[in-house]
This record gives structure tokens, sequence and C-alpha cells, in this order.
């Protein structure tokens, strides 16, 4: 038995030291050395962490290229996250200096070269967020090794600013805004010149996020400052036309901080805000009110991307020609809005409270109250069709669920996945929906058991949890994030989620504006995980019967 063990012990050591390895890599700032990750036979990862990509920033200020070290630097370490305000919104935390980002390269015998790259840019509202270590719970979810190593491509995720400080703008050029979207764009920048020494291929280049950051995602590839930059791209539940993506009124915000931190609201008051401590301006943020079904907790983001006449020269309905060459893939949880609609009527997570019909008919008024009188009753209709005359209290509580994630995700993500289709050349675009049930849905769990995806449900398994935490998911799950993975990373090779090195278990058809397929992804895929043309009924009813209402357009206008 212990020859039997010093067998194996040398036979891994002859394995490991015979996976390759970088070593000190040379960028244009100087010198890096991560760290070396041995995964089994002639199998490691390259890890760098904490790599700068711009200068520590300018309050209200775009990113500046960072002026370089000497020696070589030890990127063994995460940096601080972007200072932001807790969750609870009483205190901040992170850094002022936080523009840097981390690189995960996977190798076999040899060092690799030419490989796809892919940079994740994670979500929070525009408000919170980082992919620098543990996100919750001591939990690094955004660790690129899995995908790197199963997918055969090199993972980056980068740091950029939020809150007040990555988005606050007065809707003028004083201070115009989008600093967070010009600190993604100069993290794209970057890889693109220094990947090809990483190993990556920097004419092949994905950008992939969730929520916010598939928002991101989707703002990046219609900004005209990224082209040939960025080959394809990924958006998780998260797109330009989410009504909490673009801030349409950003002087009211930039009024509210100013008076939180003592400025005054005329001609001094971007000078005053420059010159406010960065910490008391994160907290002087406007306060994220609790939810309720008049005033749903969606409606209160305040801080987010505006059109600026620079970053986004025009809304970005008018921008898809900017992604004519960018091959998309885009989707959402198929309950997306569940934790959202959670928050906004609280009786709708208790197993043992009823949700009178009154609150989803309140929640639909607040959707709704842009469009007219009459938009709410019309969408009251069509989600209540089905209800019969005594409707069940699921049936209730799954329309309220129902109309938060058409709201705030799907309908939004089908219109901007519609407008790829529409305006692509050779971009190819793939639509999708995740309905895997979440594990919190059950007997004896909190959540009714007919709860699906929910919001940031898909992040585990694109960053391939169930192989790194076993115990705490099934086969099933394993099964769903290999099949994850494998869309995801073939579609970042070859920008056809089908082809690539990794088998997937369906064919996923392509989505043109006459063929609007898509498929759903889910543990038990077989041929009919495919569809087409995802909720129609209810993208038509948000996107042209309750606009083309009297007295919409006065109200849109102002």
């Amino acid at each position: 038995m212990e020859k039997l063990k010093i067998l194996f012990a040398v036979v891994f050591s002859v394995a490991t030291a015979s996976a390759a390895s970088l070593g000190v890599v040379q960028t244009e700032g100087g010198g890096v050395q991560g760290l070396n990750i041995p995964l089994g036979l002639l199998r490691s990862v390259d890890v760098f962490k904490g790599i700068p990509f711009a200068a520590k920033p300018g309050t209200f200020e775009k990113p500046q290229p960072h002026p370089g070290w000497d020696g070589i630097r030890k990127a063994t370490k995460f940096a601080s996250r972007c200072l932001q305000i807790s969750m609870l919104q009483t205190s901040s935390f992170g850094s002022e200096d936080c523009l840097y980002l981390n690189i995960w390269v996977p190798h076999g015998r040899h060092v690799s070269s030419g490989l796809p790259v892919m940079i994740w840019l994670y979500g929070g509202g525009f408000l919170v967020g980082g992919s620098m270590g543990p996100n919750f719970l001591n939990n690094y979810l955004y660790s690129g090794q899995e995908i790197a190593d199963k997918g055969k491509v090199v993972v980056v995720s980068v740091g950029y600013r939020v809150g007040t400080l990555g988005f606050l703008s007065t809707g003028d050029s004083l201070l115009p805004g989008n600093y967070g979207l010009w600190d993604q764009h100069a993290a794209i920048a970057w890889v693109h010149r220094n990947i090809r020494s990483f190993g990556g291929d920097p004419d092949n280049i994905t950008i992939f996020g969730e929520s916010a950051g598939g928002a991101s995602v989707s703002f990046q590839t219609l900004s005209p400052h990224n082209k040939g930059l960025i080959k394809r791209a990924i958006s998780q539940s998260g797109v330009a036309s989410c009504p909490w993506a673009l801030n349409r009124n950003p002087r009211k915000a930039a009024e509210e901080v100013a008076e939180n931190v003592g400025c005054p609201a005329d001609d001094r008051m971007v000078a005053c805000l420059k010159s406010t401590d960065a910490r008391n301006l994160t907290m002087a943020v406007p306060r994220v009110a609790q939810g309720s079904p008049d005033y749903p907790g969606v409606t209160n983001l305040l801080l987010s991307p505006v059109v600026d006449g620079d970053f986004l020269p025009d809304r970005p309905a008018n921008l898809f020609h900017n992604a004519a060459e960018v091959d998309y893939l885009a989707g959402v949880n198929d309950m997306d809005g569940h934790i959202f609609t959670l928050q906004d009527i609280p009786s709708l997570g208790d197993k043992n409270q009823e949700t009178p019909v009154e609150d989803v008919k309140r929640l639909l008024t607040a959707y709704t109250k842009e469009m007219g009188p009459a938009a709410s009753e019309i969408a009251f209709a069509e989600y209540s069709s089905n209800w019969g005359s005594t409707p069940s209290q699921d049936s209730i509580k799954r329309a309220a669920v129902d109309i938060g994630t058409d709201y705030i995700f799907l309908v939004p993500v089908q219109t901007d996945i519609y407008l790829h289709a529409a305006n692509a050349r050779s971009g190819r675009t793939y639509s999708y929906r995740l309905s895997e049930p979440s594990l919190m849905a059950g007997p004896g769990k909190p959540y009714h058991d007919w709860v699906g995806a929910d919001h940031m449900d898909d992040l585990q398994y694109v960053f391939g949890k169930p192989f790194t935490t076993p115990k705490a998911y099934g086969d099933r799950h394993r099964d769903l994030s290999g099949f994850v993975i494998a869309y995801w990373t073939n579609f970042a090779r070859t920008g056809n989620p089908n082809k690539g090195n990794l088998k997937v278990p369906v064919t996923w058809p392509a989505f043109t504006s006459t063929e609007a397929q898509f498929l759903d992804i889910n543990a038990k895929m077989n041929e009919s995980s495919t569809g087409r043309d995802m909720r129609l009924r209810f993208v038509r009813l948000w996107t042209s019967t309750l606009p083309s209402l009297p007295s919409y357009g006065a109200a849109d206008a102002q």
C-alpha cells in the first residue's frame, strides 16, 4: 500500500512538473508574475491577480494609462474592489485605486497560445459589485478557473467604478457620467494590447456579464469607442434596453447627491462635488428605498449610464449598427424578476400568506404609469387571462413574478436581440432562457415549489460552482454547468455555441429576424428544448400595444 502511495506521488509530481507555466509575463507596464495551480495530469492554470490596467482615477474623470512599475510585480493577491456603499447602505468599503484585472490561463503539456479571451463584467445594479475575491460568505463566485480549464480559454475579470463615482452625471458636458463604462472600455483596450503575452488571441475577445454587467456588455458593443476591440458578446439577464439600465433624468440624482454632501445646486455644484471626499460622495448616493407595489425597487436605481454624446452618442436603440459585426448571445432566467417582485410584494414569498389581486394591479400601475391610464387595465387583462373566475394563490403569485420578469428583464432582452439581428451584417445572434428550478424551491425550502431560475441563478453554472463545491450540488447541476460552459466557450471560440472544443447536448439554433428561435437551458435538455417567439404575446404587449396608447408620447417626452 505504501509503495502504491509513493508511486502515485511520483506520477503526480512528474505530471504537474510537466504542466506548462508562463512564468514572468511582460506587459506594457512591466513584468508580472502570477501563481501556477496544478490541476492534475498535464493540466494547470496560471492565475494573475491585481494587474493594473489604468492609473488611480481622478474623481469624475476618465481613466488614464498606468505609469508602470520597475522590476517584476507579484500578481498573487486581489486588489481592492472599487469604493462602494455596503448592501445595508450604512457604510462604505473599497478603494478609489481599483482599476485592476485578473487573468486565468489554462495550460496542457505546452504553454498556451492563441486562445480565445473572455472578459467578465460583474453585476450589482451599477451601485455595488466586484470581481476581486470573495463576493458573499467567503465564496468567490467569479473565479475564472473552471471556465478556463474546461473551455480552454483565457478568462479576465476587471474592476470598474460603481455608484456615485462611476455613474453620477449632470446630463451635460460639466459632469457627463459613464465613468464606469469608460473603465470597462479601458480594460478591454488593455486586454487587446497585452493579452497575446498571456497566450490569448487579441482578435478573438468575448465580453460577458450578468445583470448590470450584461447591460454593460450591451453598452460596450453599442459604443463606437470599441470598434475592432470586441469580436463577440454575451449578455445574461441585462441589456441596454432594460428600464433600469439607462438614466433619462440624471440631473435629479446629481442634485440629490449635492444636497447630501452640502454642495449648492447651481453653477458651483460640479466644482464642489469634484472637491468632495470620495467616501462622502459614495455614502451620498440616493437611497434605494424598500420597494412596494406602488414604488417598485427597480425604479429606484438612480445611478446608471446616460446618453452622453460621447461613449453613447445616441439612445441605445439607434446604435446597433456599431454591433453589426459582433456575434451576440443573450438571454434571461425564466423567473429573473422573482427576487425583485418579492421585495415589492413581500406576501409573494410567504407560503402561508395570501397575495391580494390588488397588489398585482398596483405593481402593473407603477410599471405602466408613463403609458396612459388604460395601460394597467389592458396589461392586467393579459396577465390574468387564464385565471378563471376564482384564481388560485399560485396563479396570482406566478402572474406577479411573470410581470416583474417581463418588465425588468425578458422583454428588454428580447427587444435588443431583435435589434441586434435586424442590424447584423456578419454578426450572429443567439437567444436563450434558463429554466432550471431554483435550489431554494420546493418542500422544506423557502421558495414555492414552482419557482424556476431566479435572478443570478445562472452565475453558479457559468462559473462551474457545482464542480468546485460538489457537496452543495447534485449530478444534474454538474451536467447543467457542463452544458453552459460548453455553449459559452464554444461561442467564444467560434461565434457558434454548437461548434468548438466541447460537445453540447442540443443544437442551439441561431436567432434571425424571421426565425426568432431560442434555446431553453436546463439539466434535462433534449430535442424539444428549442422554441421560437419567446413570450411573444407579452413582448408585443410591452413594446407595441402599451406604447401606442394615447398620452404615452407626452409622458415619455418629459
